[in-house]
């Protein structure tokens, strides 16, 4: 059984895809936070998220006559968005900590978590601490919800490292967490 996707943004699509600049406006300004967020997730630079939000979007429009409304028009959105951002991040030559390095991690005392005092603003400052490699793989595991398979795929990296990636990404941000 496939799922027919009505989006209810149908009508501002298909204007779209016929090149109705106010139509490509709303749907700019209708998705544009939301993506602009998966940016700065993914950039860790607010600037470099910017610019990654305009050609996402200039692309999206490019691209537009192949959206089928096979999924929601977001879901195919954050596609085109997480993509560039990892074409970007790629081209700047981040290098992930392969899962063969091993990294000397200090044992951290086990603390239950509930007692760490969590607000976004903590938080999001933690992630901008991670490496690329690991915040990379963090946000588009937990944040953006690709599998491991999907994010080996995407990245270049095996599975393993993948995972791998993201255990070591937890680590560190609980050890951020607790000593802010």
């Amino acid at each position: 059984m496939t799922t027919n996707y009505s989006d209810i943004h149908r009508d501002i699509i298909e204007k779209s895809k016929k090149g109705d600049i106010k139509a490509q406006f709303k749907l700019y300004n209708l998705y544009s936070k939301a993506m602009f967020n998966i940016c700065l997730r993914m950039m860790n630079n607010r600037e470099e998220a910017e610019d990654m939000l305009q050609e996402a979007f200039s692309e999206a429009f490019d691209k537009l006559h192949y959206f089928r409304f096979e999924s929601s028009f977001g879901a195919w959105l954050k596609r085109v968005v997480v993509n560039k951002c990892i074409n970007q991040i790629k081209k700047k030559k981040v290098e992930l900590v392969l899962s063969e390095e091993i990294l000397k991690y200090e044992r951290i005392e086990e603390t239950d978590e509930r007692e760490i005092a969590y607000d976004i603003n903590k938080i999001n400052k933690a992630i901008q601490q991670l490496s690329d490699g690991f915040r990379v793989v963090f946000t588009l595991y937990l944040m953006e919800g690709y599998d491991h398979q999907e994010i080996s795929e995407i990245l270049g990296i095996s599975e393993s490292t993948s995972k791998s990636q993201y255990l070591r990404a937890k680590r560190k941000l609980k050890e951020i967490l607790t000593s802010m």
